[in-house]
């Protein structure tokens, strides 16, 4: 799950969107017979809860193909593998989209030591971080800094900071009360702190994995590459591992670390974009989007990130079609590639999207983990969404979905705001999220089956409801 935007994106043309206008609300009397709306919403909560396959599809993806890395052969396994159960539920149009993503591994098994200065070496928990170079094969051997920041390094500058290895150690802030954003907020000293720590000679970095737990678990996730340098080798330690790094630097400043890391990266490999599609009745031209990403870290099964997401989009048009549902907007499930470690898959379909001058009204994301739904998360450039959206509020009562959040969703579906689209993304319960995300225990035992079902009828109803009655 990530929430970037990059600044190329902003320079792309604005189509405006061409929703309906608001259908005027119309409040119930007391004891009068449910909505139309109503009962819709019924139909579809009880087909995706009583008979929904979400749940089986994941199981089916992260078995066959866990792992699924960018230029990996999971992930075009897990490419033909969608093609198939998107072309079984019978759509108007499955198609695939061409994507040059980028080509990492992480090699043989890293390893990050303290060396005490009496007794023998402590392992400390590692992985290596996406994108970043290994270290000779005899690893590195150095003194290291501790910081908090990107700016501390800078201050610090190149006389304290040459020739060590720093150490990132700022946590993810427990007082912001929505994970994702305290994860955003920490989330620099992942992304861009190796390349800060490089540019003051640096030899190697190390920073504390982006989680609320206090474990052994370490979490990986992509840092920056520059092609043009300088990068250095870089890991993130478990959240336990750091905490024990930090006492042994306040004990001896002078203690060393031994970093070994055989990671490389490779030519941009071919992957692709899985597009599944139902045709609109009225307005063919005007498209609505559901999607996750197919992709997930190498060392992850990707059940939550972002498994969950991608059986979920395929589940909205399950339902679709099941209940006999004809879509006035054509509507499509997208199941991007590279969201991890580059977002190629992201921005290639708005691309393409915008060359073709196709208009997007919509574009929903699911990136959150397949937990309890909660609510949505909604933004346009043209009209305040939350505000039309909050018609519906008492719709989704019945079915525990009382937020509405403003912002624009996913990374994802991130250009397809820049090109007009009203963009979001569905708010699950994701307190435990960040427990597992980017690991190895990110497994299908992680997911409760209502739960990801119940997304994906939440999903299924508002993509309904705009489809009828517009924002």
């Amino acid at each position: 799950m990530r929430r970037l935007l990059f600044a190329a994106l902003l320079a792309l043309p604005r189509l405006e969107a061409q929703t309906p206008a608001p259908a005027a609300s119309t409040a119930p009397a007391a004891n009068a017979p449910a909505s139309p709306e109503a009962v819709m919403l019924e139909r579809i909560f009880t087909e995706a809860l009583a008979r929904g396959t979400a749940y089986e599809n994941l199981r089916a993806l992260t078995s066959r193909y866990p792992g699924r890395l960018a230029g990996s052969k999971a992930l075009e396994g897990a490419v033909t593998w969608s093609q198939k159960q998107l072309t079984a539920l019978g759509l108007d149009r499955v198609s695939t989209q061409e994507v040059m993503v980028p080509h990492w591994e992480r090699g043989s098994r890293e390893s990050v030591r303290l060396l005490p200065a009496t007794g023998p070496a402590i392992n400390l928990a590692a992985l290596a971080l996406g994108n970043s170079i290994g270290t000779p094969p005899a690893g590195i051997t150095a003194e290291v800094i501790e910081v908090k920041s990107l700016a501390e390094v800078e201050a610090l500058g190149r006389d304290k900071i040459s020739g060590k290895i720093v150490f990132f150690n700022r946590p993810m802030d427990p007082a912001i009360v929505l994970p994702g954003r305290a994860y955003g907020a920490a989330g620099d000293q992942r992304g861009r702190g190796p390349i800060t720590a490089a540019k003051y000679g640096a030899i190697g970095a190390l920073t504390r994995s982006l989680t609320h737990a206090l474990n052994n678990l370490p979490h990986t996730g992509a840092t920056t590459f520059l092609p043009e340098g300088p990068n250095i080798p870089a890991c993130a330690l478990s959240t336990v591992a750091a905490d024990r790094l930090s006492a042994a630097l306040a004990a001896d400043p002078k203690i060393r670390v031994e970093l070994k890391s055989h990671a490389s990266r490779y030519p941009d490999a071919l992957s692709h974009n899985v597009i599944g599609e139902i045709r609109g009745s009225e307005f063919p031209d005007h498209i609505m989007v559901v999607g996750g990403h197919l992709d997930s870290w190498d060392v992850a099964p990707g059940a939550h990130d972002d498994g969950s997401g991608v059986v979920q989009a395929m589940e909205v048009l399950r339902l679709f079609k099941t209940l006999g549902i004809k879509p006035r907007h054509t509507l499509r499930a997208v199941l991007f590639t590279n969201e991890e470690n580059g977002l190629r898959g992201a921005t290639t379909y708005a691309d393409l999207a915008r060359k073709a001058g196709e208009k997007h009204i919509l574009a929903l994301e699911s990136d959150n983990g397949g937990f309890q739904p909660r609510g949505f998360e909604l933004a346009s450039s043209q009209f305040d969404a939350i505000a039309r959206a909050a018609r519906w509020t008492k719709l989704f009562e019945p079915y525990g979905l009382p937020l509405l959040v403003a912002g624009r969703g996913g990374a994802d579906v991130a250009p397809l705001y820049l090109l007009g689209a009203t963009t979001g993304e569905i708010l699950p319960d994701s307190q435990r999220y960040f427990d597992i995300h980017h690991t190895t225990a990110d497994n299908l035992e992680q997911v409760n089956p209502r739960e990801l079902h119940l997304g994906a009828g939440a999903l299924a109803s508002l993509i309904w409801l705009i489809d009828t009655q517009g924002l």
